[in-house]
C-alpha cells in the first residue's frame, strides 16, 4: 500500500502542474505504460506479472506493440477480477495460491479492500522507487522529489532507445531514479535534457565492451545535493527493499536542514570557494551505512558520521596529519619522481580532507541548536601547541597525548587541566582557566564530540608546526 500512496502524491501534483485530470488507470496506460514497457527494453522488471510472462518463443526485446498491449490488456483483466497480489499490486504480499517464491513480510489476516485505482497507483508508485547502495530504496514521500523523478524517465527511457547505446541496460529504474535525483537537485552540475556523454562526466554509469550499467549511489551523496534545495522541510520516507526476502527499514523522517548546517559549517570554516570545489570529496566521506542509519530513527546528523571517525573515540589513538614530502633519488627517471610525488600530493590532499570533514561533522553535533564559536577548539589547541613547545623534554607532550586528550569523562580530563596549569606559563593560564569552565558546563555528550575535536585540531597544529 506504501506505492500506491507515493503514486497518489505523485499523480496529484503531476495533474496540477501539467493541468490534467487522469485517473491512476488513464496515467498507467498513457504514461507509465508507453515510457516502462512498451518497447524492446523495459525500464522495469516486476516478477510474475503480465509483462513478464512469455508465450512459448516470445521474448521482451522482441515483442511487437500488438504483443505489448496484449500483455497490458492481460493486467487490465486481472485487475480487474480482483487479483492483487505481488505480481500485479506492486509492494503486496505474494499469492500464496500461486506459490510464488518472494517471501512476504508484514502480512495481515485483516480483510482490507484494494480499489482498482490503488492498484494502478501502486506500479506508478513502484516507478518512483529511489534506489541507494546497500540493497535498499527509498520512498520519498514529496511532490517536488517526485515530479523530478518522473523527468528522469524520459531520459532514461531515450538512453535505452538510442541505437548508439545498444549496450545500455534496461529494468534498473530505482537505481537510475537514485542518480537522477541527485543530478537533477545538483546546482553546480545540472543541464535540463542532458545527453549521454555529460552524464558519464559523474560517474553515473560503468561500462565496458559488453554492458552499461548504472551505478548505484551512496544516500548520503544524495543526502546533501537534496538539503541544498529541500533544507527547511523534514520529509518522511519509506525505506524498503524488495526482492527474493522482502524487506522494510519503516517510516524514516530524512532531515534535510541538518545536511544544510554541515554545509554551512564548512564554508564558514574552510572558504566559500573550498566548500565549493571540494564537496565531492568531503561529501564521499559522511555517512554511515543505510541500514544503521534508519536505526537511529531519522536521516540527519548523526546518521552522517564520516567513516572512520569511530575509531577516535573507541581506540586511544591520536590523528596523524603529517605530510610527505618527495625528493628526488639518485638516478631516477623524471617520469617517476614525478608519479610519486603525485601521489604524496594526493594523501597530503586526502588528509586535509579528512581532517576537515571530522571537523565540521564534531562541530555540527556540538553546536546543534544552539550558537558557539566555532573556532574555539582551534584556539584551545594552539595554547596546547604552545605549551607543549615550552618544554625540551616529553613530559608536557605525554601529559597532552597520553591523558588530557585521552580522556573519556568530564573528570579525568579536568583532572589533567589541573595537572597541566601547575606550571603554565602565565600568558596561557587565562585560556586553560576558561576552558575549565567550558568543559565543567558541557553535557556528557558534548564532551565526548569536543575531546575528539580537539585531538583533530592539536594533532593538525602540531602537523603544520
Amino acid at each position: 500500500m506504501i506505492a500506491a500512496i507515493i503514486g497518489r502524491t505523485f499523480l496529484d501534483a503531476w495533474n496540477k502542474k501539467y493541468q490534467k485530470a487522469y485517473s491512476a488507470k488513464e496515467f498507467f496506460d498513457n504514461e507509465f505504460f508507453r515510457l516502462f514497457y512498451d518497447h524492446p527494453k523495459y525500464m522495469q522488471w516486476v516478477t510474475n506479472s503480465p509483462f513478464v510472462q512469455m508465450k512459448k518463443g516470445q521474448k521482451p526485446e522482441l515483442l511487437t506493440h500488438e504483443e505489448r498491449l496484449e500483455k497490458l490488456n492481460n493486467l487490465h483483466i486481472k485487475i480487474d477480477s480482483g487479483v492483487r497480489d505481488a505480481s500485479i499490486a506492486i509492494g503486496f504480499p505474494a499469492s500464496e495460491e500461486s506459490e510464488f517464491a518472494t517471501t512476504s513480510g508484514l502480512v495481515t489476516d485483516l480483510n482490507i479492500k484494494s480499489e482498482a485505482e490503488d492498484v494502478y497507483l501502486s506500479w506508478i508508485g513502484g516507478g518512483l522507487g529511489v534506489g541507494v547502495a546497500g540493497g535498499y530504496s527509498i520512498f520519498f514521500d514529496s511532490a517536488q522529489i517526485l515530479l523530478a523523478l518522473y523527468e528522469g524517465w524520459k531520459v532514461y527511457r531515450r538512453f535505452l532507445n538510442e541505437p548508439t547505446l545498444a549496450k545500455f541496460r534496461g529494468n534498473q529504474i530505482n537505481t537510475w531514479n537514485g542518480q537522477w535525483l541527485n543530478f537533477a537537485f545538483s546546482s553546480m552540475d545540472y543541464l535540463e535534457n542532458p545527453d549521454f556523454g555529460y552524464l558519464s562526466n559523474f560517474n553515473i554509469f560503468s561500462q565496458d565492451e559488453k554492458l552499461i550499467e548504472i551505478n548505484t549511489i551512496f544516500w548520503a551523496k544524495l543526502y546533501f545535493n537534496l538539503s541544498e534545495t529541500i533544507s527547511d522541510e523534514t520529509v518522511t520516507s519509506y525505506v524498503y527493499s524488495l526482492g527474493q526476502t522482502n524487506k522494510t527499514m519503516g517510516f524514516i523522517p530524512f532531515q534535510f536542514h541538518q545536511g544544510r548546517s554541515i554545509l554551512s559549517i564548512y564554508k564558514i570554516l574552510f572558504g566559500e570557494n573550498d566548500a565549493l570545489t571540494q564537496k565531492k570529496d568531503y561529501e564521499s566521506l559522511f555517512g554511515v551505512h543505510l541500514k544503521r542509519a534508519c536505526e537511529l530513527g531519522s536521516i540527519g546528523l548523526q546518521a552522517l558520521e564520516p567513516q572512520g571517525l569511530r575509531d577516535y573515540f573507541d581506540k586511544a589513538k591520536m590523528p596523524d596529519f603529517s605530510s610527505t614530502t618527495v625528493i628526488a633519488k639518485n638516478g631516477e627517471s623524471q617520469e617517476l619522481f614525478e608519479e610519486r610525488k603525485k601521489k604524496a600530493n594526493q594523501k597530503n590532499y586526502e588528509n586535509i580532507i579528512s581532517f576537515r570533514t571530522y571537523k565540521t561533522w564534531l562541530l555540527a553535533m556540538i553546536t546543534k541548536n544552539k550558537q558557539e564559536d566555532l573556532h574555539y577548539s582551534e584556539e584551545v589547541a594552539k595554547a596546547l601547541k604552545q605549551y607543549r613547545a615550552d618544554a625540551k623534554k616529553r613530559d608536557r607532550a605525554n601529559l597532552l597525548e597520553n591523558e588530557l586528550l585521552q580522556a573519556k569523562t568530564k573528570k579525568q580530563f579536568l583532572d589533567g587541566l589541573a595537572t597541566l596549569v601547575k606550571d603554565v606559563e602565565p600568558d596561557l593560564l587565562e585560556t586553560f582557566k576558561a576552558l575549565r569552565d567550558k568543559v565543567h558546563l558541557m553535557t556528557s555528550e558534548d564532551f565526548g564530540y569536543f575531546i575528539v575535536l580537539l585531538k583533530f585540531d592539536y594533532a593538525y597544529q602540531e602537523k603544520n608546526s
